[in-house]
This record gives structure tokens, sequence and C-alpha cells, in this order.
């Protein structure tokens, strides 16, 4: 069976510090949030908790692409520029762009942003090239609180694919069919986001 590459996350783990993020914009010299967003899940305003005394809820949820087996994007790219390759990574063809950003829209994960200097769009790359020299991606290298890890989501034996089982992970938005790449794992205590 061919690789397919992925991430799971450990959203117990995550102290929201945005590690990743930056990780993310140095290694692939990006704008901040255009590879791994950080979103607060709480209380109905930013950085608050939710629920009510003493039952008070909040945690962090990092967004990279989703790497989807069936990527909108790939599909709404009128010049190609969005290929899959056959370990599962969803990439951007930077010589390929012209920088229409249909794409943009067609993201339900909103995982794509533009790039008006360059005149491209941008996503998380799973640091492509990284894994094709034998590396984890670099926010999984850089991550402080060891939330993020990386594998062959078709291995099952794995670190990703036994957390996946071990940890009941699920993936985001799953009743759309892209089939993410990158699954989420939460304390029982929490519902699915």
């Amino acid at each position: 069976m061919a690789k397919r590459y992925g991430l799971v996350i450990d959203l117990e783990r995550c102290i929201g510090c945005n590690t990743c993020t930056i990780a993310c914009k140095v290694e692939n010299n990006m704008e901040i949030g255009s590879g791994i967003v950080v979103e607060t899940i709480g209380g109905p305003h930013r950085d608050t908790p939710g629920g009510k005394f003493p039952k008070l809820s909040m945690y962090y949820l990092p967004m990279p692409c989703m790497h989807c087996d069936q990527p909108p994007c790939l599909d709404a790219c009128p010049v190609e520029a969005i290929y899959k390759r056959g370990d599962g990574m969803v990439l951007i063809d930077k010589d390929k762009c012209d920088g229409c950003q249909a794409c943009l829209p067609a993201c339900p994960y909103d995982a794509l942003s533009y790039d008006a200097k360059g005149n491209l769009a941008q996503k998380c790359n799973l640091c492509a090239y990284r894994i094709d020299q034998g590396l984890e991606p670099f926010c999984v290298r850089c991550c402080e609180t060891e939330a993020i890890f990386f594998g062959d989501l078709n291995d099952p034996g794995s670190k990703v694919s036994q957390l996946i089982a071990q940890r009941n992970a699920y993936t985001l938005k799953s009743e759309l069919g892209t089939k993410p790449a990158i699954y989420y794992c939460q304390p029982a205590s929490r519902g699915q986001i």
C-alpha cells in the first residue's frame, strides 16, 4: 500500500504558543497565517473560556492545510498549479500559479492564503522537501509540547496510526468527504468540534 503522510495533533498538549506558526513562517519564508493558524476555541470572545463557572473550557486548534485525499482546491485551480503527490501531500507549483485566487474560497478549512508580493496562493506544504530528505515537518520538530506527530497514515504500526486508534482521533468536517490527512486528539471531557 502506498504511503499517505499526515499529522496527528494532540489538543490536550497544545498550549496555543504559536511555535508551529512561527516555524512554518521561518522554514517556508511565508507571512504569518499562511501556513498554520492556531485558533482559540472557547467562549464567544477570542481568548476567553466557554461554559459557566466552574465548568469552563478553552483549547487551541492548530489549522494547517488538511492535505485532503479529495482536495477541493485542486479542482478549483484553473491552471493546474495545485497537485497531489503519490504520498498524499497537496502542493502548489509556484511556477504555474498565476495568483487568480480561485482556490482560496474552494477550501472548506480556509487553509490557503494569497501572497500579494509573489502574486500566488500559499499554504502548508507539510515541508515536503524535508520529508524527501528523511526529516519531519518543521512544525513537528519545533513543537514545544510535542503535540504534533507526523507519519504514514496507511501504516498501522506508525505512531500516527496508533494515536488515531488509541485516542479515537478525528478529522474536521468529515461530512464533506474531503478525507483530510490531519487528525485531532482531545480529552474525553471535550466534545468533537
